[in-house]
């Protein structure tokens, strides 16, 4: 659905430009964090509480939960506030960028305005919505430039008001309207002022009367009186044209509220809830078990709504004392994941990391967060023993309950059937601390990249060291170190650090540095085990090299700060005097192009058909085919649900093909389809099966939507899969590396890695008949054959 809605407006916007948002739910799921609430607002018997750029609604009768993400329409940006309209039904949510969007309660739907966002003569940083408010239809939008009007009837702007001296525009906090008046509490000591919205002449800056100078943040209208609050935390009565002081608070609030018979005002660590005398008639304040900063605040019939920044909502009683109740979907720990592990079919989160020019600047003392049986769990940071700046996760593939995260400040956390145990440092393992000259106390521990290699060794990255690479054995406990002084002579300014480990099928030690481009270490090489690429002449665009990842071919792909390389021979890269990189040549329009070209990379994953994942720094997400000569998906935030283009991580989940896609601002779950491929063909199946007539996907033409089709799992590397009818008919036939779902070729039948999917159409491309169906899979390599039956029902 993509409709686009023009409106002439006279003198102020020109052009109303609107565009309802599309609903990617089918194929896309968020995984954001709801635990740090920007602001909070009800309806009838229900509350939206809006988080950094999530939305969830709350039902009060049923307690039901209900999101609305990116995957439902929403932009990902920063929300800085949102209002419920009861009378029409939507929800209004402001973006810190200047952009509304509309939530349609009743259809389920997301109506971008860029009005504002597209605004030429409006400072970029002026544009921040600050606050909503109704008045007979009209929606008066605060704002960083004045206040602007938007119909909810129509659906579009009415005029702009820039009340500065000079019609100069300035900072809006909140308006609110008595007797049909407009009352504006202004930053940039423009004070208070108001205008009689009757004059139809309200764009002139002169006709706006003001009450005071200063700097005012709240407006609110209750029991026919006014009451705003100064810079001086002094809750005034507005009278006509005068103020009267009430009280001081202790703290500036934050936020400021009304509901049917209350005013609420929202301090960093109390809420005081009055009556419409002013009369307090409750505060709140953090509790032990909910020790967090209060953002907003809402009631609604005899409770309380309380947003916070690490705990969600917290609901309380007004009329009786009682524990707070904590109230939010489900989701990890913080959006801002930085390292991601989804391979052993549990999906690890970390939130630490170091800048791109590898310092752990600002120290982070967060914790750990995995989802398991489709729910989040958080190991705080109390429980993950002085671990901070957490990045990269490593899981013994051995022993997949016991998991490694890398401490870019402490050393190197293990965690065994989800508890931390060990915290390794200088103190009990071969891991070593810089050494800053002059400063013999220092100490950080700056491990970065880790990796298994296919023994069961676990090698890792330290920087700032003369033997930055680590092995350890965690069935004996046994550490080694090994030497890289033949490059580097001065650790602290020949190499600054490491982004990426990746090992390959003959035991090189492949690693993407900042300075020097790729180390190479095998230790099983007599003479010279260490070697570099790091120049022009080889390929290498930049010395910086962010990501590495071998493929199921056991060539090396290179992301690097500038583009994207491959070593296609690393079997014989030792034995090559000139080991060189080479750029991928695809036609654009005819015309030869470098892949990713100029691209800085940030990920590089590989799936069970030998695709490529590519995350940029600020160009989305590529999928390309094995040998990068097809892009099959380019992800970006204006045609998906990404909230972001600055992609931090990517890990998929083998079993089922789901791959996890963290940005700077959430981690998004796409179903790819394709999975890791098996050893033997023993628990191949296919499913659903029977397909019933209500499952109605038998025909369709787009094999990349898993959501749809016929699928085999559970298969080898190469296989042939013959489909036929009872009678021993041909109905379809794919083949392991040749019926793709990424070739242009528009397959019926396709196999992408350790999955199959069949539309239902046979030979003559029409939709098969009800029967039994046959499905015969060969392994072309072991000979090893499976039979399955499937049931078509239509």
């Amino acid at each position: 659905m993509n409709t686009t809605v023009f409106k002439i407006l006279i003198l102020v916007f020109g052009l109303t430009a609107s565009g309802y948002s599309q609903d990617f739910s089918s194929l896309w799921q968020g995984h954001y964090s709801y635990n740090d609430i920007v602001d909070v607002v009800s309806g009838e018997n229900k509350i939206y509480a809006a988080a950094q750029n999530a939305v969830f609604r709350y039902d009060t009768q049923t307690n039901e939960l209900t999101t609305i993400t990116s995957v439902e329409g929403l932009s990902g940006e920063e929300i800085t506030t949102i209002y419920y309209s009861e009378l029409y039904q939507y929800l209004l949510i402001g973006y810190e960028t200047g952009l509304i969007e509309v939530y349609s309660e009743t259809e389920n739907s997301v109506l971008s305005v860029v009005d504002i966002l597209d605004k030429v003569n409006i400072t970029p940083v002026n544009k921040r919505i600050n606050h909503f408010f109704e008045h007979e239809g009209q929606i008066y939008i605060s704002t960083d430039y004045g206040i602007s009007v938007y119909d909810l009837e129509r659906l579009e702007f009415g005029d702009t008001y820039f009340i500065g001296n000079g019609g100069a525009q300035i900072t809006v906090k909140q308006v609110s309207v008595l007797n049909n008046e407009i009352y504006v509490a202004c930053m940039d000591n423009n004070g208070i002022k108001k205008a009689d919205l009757n004059n139809p002449n309200l764009i002139d800056y002169q006709q706006w009367q003001s009450l005071s100078t200063g700097n005012f943040y709240t407006m609110n209208t209750i029991n026919n009186k006014l009451y705003s609050v100064g810079i001086n935390r002094v809750l005034y009565e507005i009278n006509g044209t005068s103020l009267s002081s009430l009280l001081t608070f202790p703290l500036l609030p934050l936020d400021s509220d009304m509901s049917a018979s209350n005013l609420i005002y929202s301090t960093r660590n109390t809420v005081y809830v009055y009556d419409e005398n002013i009369q307090l008639v409750k505060s709140f304040q953090p509790s032990a078990d909910y020790d967090s900063n209060f953002t907003s605040a809402i009631t609604l019939d005899d409770s309380i709504y309380i947003g916070t920044e690490a705990f969600g909502v917290l609901r309380n009683s007004i009329v009786a004392t009682g524990d707070y109740v904590e109230i939010k979907p489900n989701g990890p720990l913080l959006n801002e994941t930085f390292r991601l592990n989804a391979e052993s079919g549990i999906v690890w989160s970390s939130f630490g990391g170091y800048t791109e020019d590898l310092v752990p600047d600002p120290i982070r003392s967060r914790g750990i967060s995995y989802y398991i049986n489709e729910a989040w769990e958080t190991i705080p940071f109390e429980d993950v023993l002085g671990a901070r700046n957490l990045s990269q996760i490593a899981i013994n593939p051995f022993n997949p309950s016991q998991v490694f995260v890398s401490s870019f400040q402490d050393g190197l956390l293990e965690i065994n059937n989800l508890e931390p145990t060990v915290l390794y440092d200088d103190s009990n393992s071969g891991l070593e601390s810089l050494v800053l000259p002059g400063s013999p106390n220092f100490r950080s521990l700056r491990v970065s990249a880790t990796a298994f290699d296919r023994t069961g060794l676990l090698w890792s990255m330290s920087s700032l060291l003369f033997e930055p690479l680590k092995s350890y054995d965690p069935n004996t406990g046994n550490w080694r170190s090994y030497d890289f002084s033949s490059i580097i002579q001065d650790a602290i300014r020949d190499e600054f650090g490491y982004f990426d480990l990746a090992i390959d099928d003959t035991g090189t030690k492949w690693i993407g540095a900042y300075k020097n481009g790729i180390y190479a270490y095998n230790e099983t090489v007599s003479d010279n085990p260490l070697r570099n690429i790091k120049t022009e002449e080889q390929g290498l665009p930049f010395p910086r090299v962010n990501a590495l990842a071998v493929d199921n071919r056991n060539q090396l792909w290179v992301g690097t700060f500038t583009g994207l390389r491959v070593l296609y021979n690393t079997a014989g890269f030792y034995d090559d005097l000139n080991p060189t990189l080479s750029s991928i040549i695809i036609l654009e329009n005819g015309i030869p192009k470098e892949l990713l070209e100029g691209q800085t990379i940030t990920d590089i994953t590989v799936d069970g058909s030998n695709n490529k994942w590519i995350g940029t720094v600020d160009s989305g997400v590529f999928y390309l085919s094995p040998d990068g000569q097809t892009t099959i998906y380019h992800f970006t935030k204006d045609n998906s649900p990404l909230p972001s283009d600055r992609i931090n991580d990517i890990s998929i989940d083998g079993n089922n093909g789901i791959v996890y896609i963290a940005t700077i601002k959430g981690l998004l779950a796409f179903k790819a389809g394709g999975s890791k491929t098996e050893t033997t063909l023993e628990d191949a199946f296919v499913y659903p099966n029977p397909v019933r007539p209500e499952y109605n996907i038998l025909g369709f033409n787009d094999l990349n939507d898993i959501n749809k089709g016929v699928k085999i799992s559970g298969l080898t590397e190469r296989v042939n899969i013959k489909i036929t009818d009872i009678e021993g008919n041909l109905v379809a036939e794919a083949q392991s590396n040749v019926n793709l779902r990424s070739s242009n070729a528009n397959y019926n039948f396709a196999i992408d890695g350790g999955t199959a999917i069949w539309n239902g159409k046979n030979l003559g491309n029409n939709v098969v008949r009800t029967g039994v169906y046959l499905v015969l899979i060969s392994d072309l390599d072991s000979f090893e054959t499976k039979v399955l039956k499937v049931l078509i029902v239509r």
